[in-house]
């Protein structure tokens, strides 16, 4: 750490949002808004800040260890599917903030994390009474950072239901919106229809942090090999660039350095999602450097010998598994019946799972993500902001007059957009 024990001490003094302070008035932990992350990138330029899906505590930990060394920021974060009311991780949107904090305190992390809700997703507009309800329970527990994820209705609808939410969400908080579902090569995201979500979204005063977008990529195991359109993102992220809105990146798994690399260099990309990477990693799965789990020629994951779990705790799991009928990218659900088994491991075992994540992080945010010493520069604004929430990056400069809800249905019929597939595409 370069920043000066003194700077670091009044950040954690004046920087913490107020949900922090209360949940955790006596942590030393710099538990942050997004909003500070996000500007710490775009001070260095060309960096991205992962974004870690903490699925366990092995991943976590390992996240955790890896910023502290590359001096970096950093987003510990879990989506809705994965720790939401139907979680299918023992890590959620409630107990998170709780788990970062005490590792940051038992690890002695001193650089800046933001806990973000990913993919809070809204599948239909009778999601949004419940999601008012359940959003503010979740800033409570200590959430800092949240995506509302209205991709899966039609554009006008997206709109208004991230319209009708806003209120629910802290304006200290970061904040990310997204157009077009993650389904890989299959309904793109066109620069027209994000135009119209973040033009509708600044005309009522509201200025995300992130965008993400359907660029071609997917969740969990990339099988196609068209991975990130860098052309895409780069011509997208140009026409939205008057609106000061950066882009967040998901479905990094699969995707080559090269590639991710580009995505830094030539977008305004400031946040990018790893998650099926990080949970085969600590498992002690075999993963090439794209970040996908290597598979023998029966299709079956590759367990390299003394890595991550024990080989008697992978048999277990893979029984377990193959008695659910789960392949592939369902092997995600192995992680809630699992957690308190790994738990149960010793600690020489325990150890080297984080020290895996550890490794694998550590490269991402040095030589991929250009990220290192980013938790200076965060450090950094937040003494120059001299409290928790250093304000919108952009200002209105659309008409709200043209933005009603009726003129919002209307817009969205002119919207030039790609055919989309239906079918639960899951986040």
């Amino acid at each position: 750490m370069t920043t000066s024990s003194r700077d670091f001490n009044k950040a954690v003094s004046v920087g913490r949002p107020p949900n922090i302070q209360k949940r955790f008035p006596n942590s030393k932990a710099l538990l942050i808004s997004g909003k500070f992350i996000d500007l710490a990138m775009i001070k260095k330029k060309n960096a991205i800040c992962m974004a870690a899906n903490g699925r366990s505590a092995f991943v976590i930990r390992g996240a955790l260890k890896a910023a502290q060394r590359a001096n970096s920021a950093l987003i510990i974060e879990i989506a809705r599917s994965e720790g939401g009311a139907d979680a299918y991780c023992a890590v959620n949107y409630w107990n998170m903030a709780r788990i970062v904090d005490a590792a940051c305190n038992e690890l002695g992390i001193t650089i800046p994390v933001a806990l973000h809700a990913d993919h809070y997703g809204i599948k239909s507009m009778d999601d949004v009474p419940d999601a008012k309800i359940e959003i503010p329970t979740m800033f409570e527990a200590g959430i800092t950072s949240i995506a509302i994820d209205a991709s899966h209705m039609p554009d006008d609808q997206n709109l208004l239901a991230n319209l009708e939410l806003k209120p629910f969400i802290p304006d200290w908080s970061g904040l990310e919106t997204e157009i077009g579902e993650i389904k890989g090569k299959l309904g793109l995201s066109t620069k027209t229809e994000a135009l119209f979500l973040i033009q509708g979204l600044n005309a009522h005063g509201i200025f995300p942090n992130w965008i993400a977008l359907n660029n071609g990529t997917v969740h969990g195991i990339e099988s196609s090999g068209q991975g990130i359109q860098v052309d895409l993102t780069q011509e997208i992220h140009e026409a939205l660039a008057v609106y000061h809105v950066s882009g967040a990146q998901h479905g990094t798994s699969g995707n080559s350095s090269h590639r991710l690399r580009e995505i830094a260099n030539r977008t305004h990309t400031t946040k990018a999602n790893v998650a099926t990477a990080l949970q085969m990693i600590s498992w002690g799965l075999a993963v090439n450097d794209d970040g996908n789990a290597a598979l023998d020629d029966k299709g079956d994951f590759i367990k390299v010998t003394d890595q991550g779990v024990t080989e008697a705790m992978w048999a277990k799991m893979v029984a377990f598994a193959n008695a659910k009928g789960w392949k592939g990218g369902n092997y995600k659900k192995l992680n809630l019946p699992f957690e308190t088994k790994l738990l149960g491991l010793p600690l020489e075992i325990r150890t080297r799972m984080e020290q895996r994540v550890e490794s694998f992080v550590y490269n991402m945010l040095v030589n991929v993500f250009n990220a290192s010493d980013t938790a200076d520069l965060a450090i950094e604004t937040i003494l120059q902001a001299n409290t928790f929430d250093p304000g919108p990056k952009a200002e209105r400069i659309e008409d709200p007059q043209a933005w009603t809800p009726e003129k919002i249905s209307h817009r969205a019929t002119l919207i030039e957009s790609n055919a989309s597939p239906e079918g639960n595409f899951d986040d």
